[in-house]
């Protein structure tokens, strides 16, 4: 029956214009079957909804009609691989997407998704696999593209090796428990954000040219780590931004050329307190900015590497109840006559006159200027104003 297919299949693709539907020889596999088309275009929209494999082997490409989804995987159990899928639909009502996905137990592996809105959908579908992908969206302002992946209600999912290039964002919207594993995004707006989708672990991916490198909202518990971010300067962004969502591990991730390292707000309570430890911020307009009532975040054994600012906060006293321990600085003056790689003396950092803009946004515009730097070495010598402390680290490590 499958040879038989297969030879229709192949007399079909002869024909000058008009690409063969793929959605008969969808029909006819039955569940538990592989469908391997013979190479070629074939045309789309098309839905699966029974378990099977749809093997593309690199060399079948499925086009939608410009209008909708152009691949449904309404089923649980299926796998498609080594597929392109493209021409989508224009609508974000609608999230017009190459790939959705309504099922559980999927496995989604090295297909091609381009000249699509949205690149892969998973709505309400547990336990998928979405490994080795390659998603490139349609050129466009970042805030008009669509996502080049997006969860909603899905949990237990496993998103590995993929890459995505001229997207909007990987959105996980009320999306807890999945895994997001080593993989590659290029000029985005947010590389990722999560939106009430608690206890994601998120590991050695790599984010470039966007807006925002990784954005947590109301999402607690967060494994952050590994993960190299580079040259999120767009619109005042983040590398790593956290907001009401505490007791999360930043750990190990190197965090380069961005508008901030790490932006945070204070946590609610002590259980909430952010845990960063072992990162690289290097480069950066600020390194660590905070904002809100008080702090209480653990800041231990990270890397100041050249910052223009090392740590800026919202109002005095912010930053002080963070416990800031055992950090190396770029600008540590101190030094080490044991030899433990210890400094001798705390490193600390004060507020300034230079540093009004923390205060007076407005006043950022005159940063460096030599008005400023005057009234800083001024107050440095003689403080004409008590200044108030940022931060001070009890054992800062040498910088190697």
């Amino acid at each position: 029956m499958l040879q038989r297919l297969t030879f229709l299949l192949i007399f079909s693709c002869a024909a000058p214009h008009a690409a063969p539907p793929l959605q008969p020889l969808i029909d006819a596999t039955p569940p538990g079957g592989v469908l391997r088309p013979a190479p070629g275009i074939y045309a789309g929209p098309a839905t699966i909804t029974r378990p099977i494999t749809l093997d593309g082997g690199g060399t079948v490409t499925l086009e939608g009609s410009g209008r909708g989804t152009v691949l449904t995987l309404a089923a649980s159990g299926a796998a498609l691989r080594g597929l392109r899928l493209i021409r989508s639909g224009d609508s974000h009502d609608s999230v017009d997407a190459g790939l959705l996905v309504e099922g559980d137990d999927n496995l989604v592996e090295d297909n091609a998704i381009d000249q699509v809105l949205f690149g892969i959908h998973l709505k309400q579908g547990n336990r998928n696999r979405i490994v080795g992908n390659r998603v490139t969206g349609r050129p466009a302002p970042r805030g008009a593209r669509g996502d080049g992946l997006r969860l909603w209600y899905s949990r237990h999912n496993r998103i590995e090796r993929n890459t995505f290039k001229v997207v909007r964002d990987l959105t996980f919207a009320n999306s807890p428990d999945n895994h997001i594993l080593g993989n590659t995004l290029a000029d985005g707006r947010y590389g990722m954000q999560f939106i009430f989708s608690p206890r994601a672990r998120v590991e050695n991916n790599r984010l470039s040219d966007t807006d925002t490198g990784i954005a947590v909202l109301y999402s607690p518990d967060l494994i952050v780590r590994g993960n190299t971010i580079a040259h999120a300067l767009d619109g005042g962004g983040a590398g790593i931004a956290f907001k009401d969502s505490g007791n999360a591990l930043v750990e190990s991730n190197e965090v380069l050329h961005c508008a901030a390292g790490l932006s945070a707000n204070a946590p609610l309570n002590a259980e909430a307190a952010l845990t960063v430890r072992g990162n690289r911020f290097a480069h950066n307009v600020v390194g660590m900015y905070f904002y809100g009532e008080k702090g209480g975040h653990r800041i231990e054994a990270n890397r100041f590497d050249n910052n223009l600012t090392q740590v800026a906060v919202s109002a005095a006293g912010v930053g002080e109840a963070n416990l800031w321990q055992g950090n190396a600085w770029s600008d540590y003056q101190g030094f080490d006559r044991n030899g433990d790689g210890i400094g001798d003396t705390p490193h600390e950092i004060w507020l300034y006159a230079d540093r009004i803009w923390m205060e007076t946004p407005r006043a950022k515009f005159f940063g460096n200027s030599p008005a400023l730097e005057l009234l800083d070495f001024l107050e440095k010598l003689a403080p004409f104003a008590s200044p108030a402390l940022i931060l001070r680290d009890q054992a800062p490590r040498m910088a190697q």
